[in-house]
């Protein structure tokens, strides 16, 4: 039986989220291990639109595309991405499901192209998607972006671990930003800093001046720093700052939630295998709902 593959992966906020939208920079790195696959075959009756799926948008408008609307197909998707937590679910969905549509058919597929539907998809489901989830769920490297400005890609050589732990608790990003806008020209000085912040890392990340131990040191500090200032802007809850207790507590160098926040993740930077162990045990006493962890 006929039949098309498509898949991509995951990704995160390292820093930035917010501030971002004021403007200011953010940097995102793409979770390779954690994938989503779809799976396109042939079937019975036409396909069905349903504009306020995610993935139904996708495989729609990569039908439109190549102009077999009306074409008698069944797609399945398999994911290890929780959706709304700040990983990149919709954006790789979307990558997936264009990627098995044009496998289906045969059909060339470059990079230029898959980024133009997947951003047409992102705005049915989205409105005003940044670009940074599908850019970074089809990078293999890390990603400074700015709203209006445009991307830039990091080598991140750090020879250490990011542990991702979720709270088991949807982020609520619609709220987060209003929290944000409500707290008016009080939020300005906060969301300044994290764009400094972001700048200040950037910097580490891209200088050779510096062994990767006090990279490490830096960018852990930085994050804490973030992470205090996201407090301010009053996202963070007491789930996730219980998560960030626990992994400083358990060794890691730095830690902060990632996303929009009020809920979804915390991620804390480890410098070893053996810190890695400590933060997860330490997380998942803590109520921890999964794990992940990537090298960077």
């Amino acid at each position: 039986m006929k039949k098309g593959i498509g898949k991509s992966h995951s990704k995160i906020i390292l820093i930035g989220e917010h501030s971002v939208v004021y403007g200011y920079p953010a940097i995102a790195i793409p979770l390779k291990k954690i994938e989503i696959e779809c799976l396109v075959e042939e079937a019975r009756t036409s396909f069905f639109y349903n504009k306020t799926d995610t993935l139904s948008v996708a495989v729609f408008t990569a039908l439109k595309h190549l102009k077999k609307e009306n074409a008698k197909i069944k797609y399945k998707v398999t994911s290890q991405i929780p959706p709304k937590r700040g990983m990149g679910s919709s954006a790789a969905v979307s990558i997936a499901a264009i990627r098995a549509i044009f496998d289906y058919f045969e059909e060339n597929l470059e990079d230029r192209l898959l980024e133009k539907l997947v951003h047409t998809a992102e705005i049915v489901a989205h409105n005003t998607p940044s670009g940074l989830d599908a850019k970074t769920c089809l990078s293999d490297k890390a990603i400074k972006f700015i709203k209006n400005k445009g991307f830039s890609y990091i080598d991140l050589n750090l020879d250490a671990y990011l542990v991702i732990a979720d709270t088991g608790i949807y982020g609520n990003t619609g709220e987060a930003i209003q929290n944000v806008k409500s707290l008016g020209s009080k939020a300005d000085i906060s969301l300044k800093k994290l764009g400094e912040l972001t700048d200040e890392m950037a910097k580490i990340l891209t200088e050779n001046t510096e062994s990767k131990e006090e990279k490490v040191d830096k960018i852990g500090k930085i994050m804490m720093k973030a992470n205090a200032e996201l407090e301010n802007l009053s996202i963070t809850i007491e789930k996730t700052d219980l998560f960030v207790k626990t992994a400083i507590e358990n060794g890691a160098s730095g830690a902060k939630i990632s996303g929009g926040g009020l809920g979804g993740c915390v991620i804390a930077l480890a410098k070893n295998l053996e810190i890695v162990e400590k933060i997860k045990n330490g997380l998942i006493k803590c109520g921890a709902e999964n794990i992940w962890v990537e090298k960077i």
